[in-house]
């Protein structure tokens, strides 16, 4: 099983370290990420298990390690972010479902975490 929490950080620290190597790209996405999440007609914790559902159906470890934990930061719910979970399945067929076992175990692990 992966260690989605260290997973997240590891990231997290190679991003920064991107960033330093391509700042322009990476302050360009990073506006994106930013005003794309922002509160607006939907909350962001809506916009987090939006992001959460595609990272299942394209099966993007990372991205299921940061919009898990971005939306429990938003408040999600462990329903919310199951409920997700199952439209992704149905989106994404049955790959999306052993990627949604992992968005779950990242769920766990955040959650134990205290997040």
């Amino acid at each position: 099983m992966k260690n989605f929490p260290e997973h997240f950080k590891e990231l997290s620290s190679w991003m920064e370290k991107l960033g330093l190597e391509i700042p322009g790209a990476m302050q360009g996405f990073s506006a994106l990420h930013e005003s794309s999440l922002k509160p607006g007609a939907l909350e962001t914790k809506t916009k987090e298990l939006i992001a959460l559902g595609i990272a299942v159906t394209v099966r993007c470890d990372g991205c299921i390690s940061f919009h898990v934990h971005d939306a429990l930061k938003a408040g999600a719910s462990k329903e919310e972010v199951a409920e997700t979970v199952s439209v992704a399945i149905l989106m994404g067929g049955g790959p999306s479902v052993v990627y949604g076992i992992e968005a779950m175990q990242a769920l766990s692990q955040f959650q134990e975490q205290g997040l």
